[in-house]
């Protein structure tokens, strides 16, 4: 089986279970449960890290904060941490000096950069009280859009580097077309799936397709860091399941945070 067919046939496995598990709020946290073990074996493989206490600790975690209520002020306290580790996750992408994690920043981005943003990947369709799945799957789409049209546009038109020493393919042609597209895709899904403004949508869209960017450009540099091109091998022609949700787990927290804020003003 040639790679194109073994990684188009990958895609559309994950896709439908994805989607599918979605659907249903058990089926939906048992999955990101397995997903989450999976992404932190592989961070830890990533960073030299021991596996055995940050798969214990990550499943306790999940299985406190995922799958239980939060109060508010729970809530308020891991998203404003997830916020700061991903705004560390910034300077960690920028600098110019080769990084040198500690055991302590290991462990903090572990729990700040994989662990919680899952768990808000678990409580974003019900951010308004009632689970809608629309709405994560939603955030899919327009990742995946931004994603699909970023890979095209910048093979066929892509001439200037976006962030060359982590990750030469992209280019900032490819970029902004991925933007673009996922603004377009923006516009269905609020008309029809979503049924709310589309200006919304369109906040979403962008925060979706900068800081989906980000992400897949903070596992680029943790992947060069170890030396490796993928993450893991878990899916054919795509490599770990931290290099699929590189982006989703990044842009999560601050959807998350948007809808509080627009849930806030109105």
């Amino acid at each position: 089986m040639n790679e194109t067919l073994t990684r188009t046939l990958s895609g559309a496995v994950y896709i439908l279970v994805l989607v599918g598990c979605a659907l249903f709020p058990v089926s939906f946290t048992i999955l990101f449960g397995i997903f989450l073990l999976i992404a932190v074996s592989e961070f830890c493989e990533l960073v030299n890290l021991p596996k055995t206490f940050p798969i214990v600790i990550s499943a306790v975690l999940y299985v406190l904060f995922a799958t239980w209520p939060l109060s508010d002020i729970t809530q308020s306290s891991l998203l404003g941490l997830t916020l700061f580790v991903s705004v560390s996750l910034l300077f960690f992408l920028f600098s110019q000096r080769p990084p040198r994690l500690d055991r302590l920043s290991k462990y903090v981005f572990l729990i700040g950069y994989v662990v919680l943003p899952i768990v808000f990947i678990t409580k974003l369709p019900s951010v308004n009280g009632v689970f809608r799945p629309e709405i994560i799957i939603s955030v899919f789409v327009l990742i995946w859009a931004n994603d699909t049209f970023a890979f095209l546009i910048g093979k066929g038109f892509g001439k200037h580097k976006l962030l060359e020493r982590v990750s030469p393919k992209k280019t900032i042609e490819g970029f902004i077309g991925g933007w673009i597209f996922a603004l377009l895709f923006a516009i269905p899904i609020s008309i029809w799936l979503t049924k709310e403004p589309l200006a919304f949508w369109l906040v979403i869209a962008t925060i979706a397709s900068y800081l989906g960017t980000l992400g897949d450009l903070v596992e680029s540099k943790f992947k060069r860091m170890a030396g490796v091109k993928d993450s893991g091998r878990i899916m054919p022609g795509h490599g770990g399941i931290l290099d699929r949700l590189d982006s989703i787990i990044f842009v999560t927290p601050f959807v998350f945070l948007f809808y509080q804020i627009v849930h806030y003003v109105s």
